[in-house]
């Protein structure tokens, strides 16, 4: 009985023991991609500053709110793990959007507080004539919306309309880590969780070997 015990401890240490090296030889590959897109990112934010200068690629570009598009998470498996993942955050609704509109047009007096004077009928049917005339040529102007002004609009255009290729790169690189960063948490939670199944396991096998030890020797004296 001893020894089937102790031998099916050996094999899941041996199972856990390959699992584990398995997740370090992932982590250390992760790590190192991580640690390419960051110097990759810097390097492209380098060459967007010589492009455009110094004080064109700087955090005084930045916009006055600030709002992130990305967050990260963290929930509990059933089994217990934590794992890490990124969400989009999700732009304002369409309600929101039109009370804006509606705030900016209701700004202004609602009641006229001078009396105008009478004027004769026929300057009266003048301007009537003349605004007709000039609102027909005009083109309508649709109301401003606050909204057109997305703060969670591409922080690339903080820096212009027209921006080199290398910070679009950089952009590019930097959302890569984000993601990287939140499967690299997730794989770093594993690695300790299986190096405490470890330790835990080779106790028992400890406390089996003993026990083993300790029957085999009241054999022998038996």
């Amino acid at each position: 009985m001893g020894v089937s015990e102790l031998e099916e401890s050996s094999s899941s240490l041996d199972e856990k023991l390959l699992r584990f090296m398995d997740q370090l030889e992932l982590l250390e590959e992760k790590r190192a991609t991580l640690n390419s897109l960051i110097e990759q990112g810097w390097f492209s934010i380098s060459k967007a500053r010589y492009t455009m200068g110094n004080k064109q690629v700087s955090a005084l570009q930045y916009a006055s709110e600030i709002e992130p598009h990305v967050c990260v998470h963290a929930r509990t498996q059933d089994n217990g793990e934590v794992e890490f993942c990124t969400k989009k955050v999700e732009q304002k609704c369409s309600n929101e959007a039109d009370k804006d509109v509606k705030s900016i047009e209701n700004i202004g007096p609602q009641e006229e507080g001078v009396r105008r004077r009478i004027k004769p009928k026929k300057d009266i049917a003048e301007k009537e004539a003349s605004e007709e005339t000039s609102g027909e040529n005009a083109p309508q102007v649709s109301p401003v919306r606050i909204s057109d002004k997305n703060p969670q609009q591409d922080p690339l255009k903080w820096f212009g309309i027209l921006v080199p290729q290398s910070l679009k790169q950089a952009q590019s690189s930097f959302k890569q880590v984000i993601e990287l960063s939140a499967e690299i948490a997730t794989l770093q939670t594993d690695v300790l969780n299986t190096r405490e199944e470890l330790k835990r396991g080779m106790k028992n096998k400890q406390i089996l070997q003993d026990e083993a030890s300790a029957a085999q020797l009241d054999k022998e004296a038996d």
